[in-house]
């Protein structure tokens, strides 16, 4: 196998070289597509997978576990490159996984549950209905906000605990088996790259997917031009047809900037009520609110609180940001919510105040992942973790991981009796712990 830099590269070079016997791999409605082995001794994340929907594979299939042994030598047989290719299909995936114990390789199928054709329409609908979602999976992504929608029409595209039906012909009775196991992390890098794949386990491929969107959406155009032709008369032709009987039309709106001393010239005040400033950063709000909107992206139930930290943290300015932290309802903790807000905007907001439980076999896991991080910066034998929650605090150190409902790793330093939430967030955990204990080495 090549050494090559990027597996898109090398799947560029797969479809060069061997397009002829790629194409007979792929059927005509592309129902099965069957992708190259990945070659061996490449990382193509920081861990494995390295987008959160990539992640959210991986953990389905860690959850169900049986014995954490198993996963560790699929990881490794997933670096090695020991699987072959990668076939896809609707509700299955499989490939040749070796081990190195036999001369044959094991036959490894994962199994997924396909969408029914209600599932499917009501998912078409959410999806064309918002432009946005198509041109996001067209350029490779899956946006949350598509995901929860789906949630919404009771159709869930990512995979949750038990939904991964493993099988191998290997003689382990554990589920994942390594062979499993090493299959299912590889097929996060797939989806990193591709989240049509997971579309087309769940029972639809791209070609046919985008096809029917392209049928909705002009289904959606006619019922409109339909729906307005029904509604009366344009104002256009209502305008030409009775000109007596209207007033005549207003004149040209002028461009003119408004100019806020010549509005007050009239008040009798030493200073005008409202900085100027507070006015753009309220303009500037409202105008990307009203683009969210138009663009079907939704801005969230009103919160006094939230609003407030947003627009102070959007001023950018201790003046303005003072101002607003006296008047606010809660002074003292303004400021470092504003803080986390220009680090991380809302998550960080949440982060910073708001508490959930994960799984608990979340726990365990982290651990071992906080202790292995601690001794790669040379700091020792990791302290005692304090869990709270989805809170990990190490020790007397000062220094906190909370995870975040979007799967990330929020980092957070003891501030006084508080705690400051101290960068953007973070998927990995030994990332976010290596960040914060930077400056710890001569703490030890």
């Amino acid at each position: 196998m090549p050494g090559y830099d990027d597996y898109d590269e090398f799947l560029i070079a797969f479809d060069d070289e061997d397009e002829e016997d790629a194409a007979d791999e792929v059927d005509p409605h592309r129902r099965a597509i069957t992708f190259p082995a990945f070659p061996p001794g490449k990382r193509y994340g920081k861990k494995f997978a390295d987008t959160w929907w990539g992640n959210a594979w991986i953990e389905a299939m860690e959850d169900t576990a049986l014995d954490p042994e198993q996963l560790k030598k699929g990881r490794k047989y997933a670096f090695a490159g020991q699987v072959g290719a990668i076939t896809v299909s609707p509700g299955r995936i499989s490939a040749p996984v070796h081990d190195g114990d036999h001369y044959r390789p094991h036959t490894t199928v994962i199994g997924f549950r396909e969408l029914s054709d209600a599932g499917w329409d009501r998912l078409l609908d959410k999806v064309a209905g918002n432009a946005g979602h198509i041109a996001a999976l067209l350029d490779r992504d899956m946006p949350r906000e598509l995901v929860r929608a789906a949630d919404g029409a009771d159709v869930r595209l990512l995979p949750s605990y038990g939904d991964l039906d493993p099988d191998c012909g290997c003689p382990g009775w554990d589920s994942p088996c390594r062979h499993a196991a090493a299959l299912a992390y590889q097929v996060s890098w797939l989806l990193d790259r591709d989240p049509f794949v997971l579309l087309l386990v769940r029972g639809r491929g791209e070609d046919e997917l985008t096809e029917e969107l392209h049928r909705r959406n002009a289904r959606r155009a006619v019922d409109a031009s339909a729906a307005a032709s029904a509604a009366g008369t344009p104002a256009a032709e209502a305008w030409s047809a009775q000109p007596s009987a209207l007033p005549d039309p207003p004149g040209p709106v002028s461009a003119a900037p408004l100019d806020l001393a010549s509005l007050l010239a009239d008040v009798d005040v030493e200073e005008p009520p409202v900085a100027a400033v507070a006015i753009a950063v309220l303009a500037a709000d409202a105008a990307d609110r009203a683009r969210s909107l138009l663009a079907g992206v939704p801005v969230g139930e009103p919160d006094q609180w939230a609003d407030a930290v947003r627009l102070a943290a959007r001023a950018d300015g201790d003046d303005l940001t003072g101002r607003a932290g006296r008047a606010a309802a809660r002074p003292v903790d303004f400021a470092r919510a504003v803080h986390a807000w220009k680090l991380a905007g809302k998550t960080g907001l949440t982060a910073l105040e708001d508490a959930w439980t994960p799984p608990c076999d979340a726990s365990a896991r982290v651990q071992a992942e906080i202790d292995e991080a601690w001794r790669d910066v040379g700091l020792g034998e990791p302290p005692e973790v304090r869990v709270w929650r989805n809170r990990w605090t190490l020790g007397d150190r000062g220094v906190q991981l909370r995870l975040g409902q979007d799967g990330l790793w929020y980092p957070f330093r003891a501030d006084g009796k508080a705690w400051t939430l101290t960068g953007p967030p973070v998927q990995d955990v030994a990332e976010a712990l290596a960040e914060l204990l930077a400056g710890a080495r001569g703490e030890v």
